[in-house]
């Protein structure tokens, strides 16, 4: 078993895009676990409608 290890999860998100309204994209986050527990978010990013990759920090997000 690694002590410290980085992973990466895809899961779809809804988020509102002034443009566009509501939409659903797929955000990957990468964390970083150490002995099972995630410690921090190294870096968090999306696929847009036309298949850019951008950071979550140019969106809203709905939880």
């Amino acid at each position: 078993m690694k002590i410290i290890k980085i992973q990466r999860k895809t899961k779809y998100q809804k988020y509102y895009s002034s443009a566009m309204g509501t939409l659903n994209s797929r955000v990957t986050c990468i964390k970083k676990y150490f002995l099972g527990i995630p410690i921090k978010t190294i870096h968090e990013y999306r696929e847009t409608y036309y298949g850019e990759v951008k950071t979550c920090d140019d969106c809203n997000l709905f939880i």
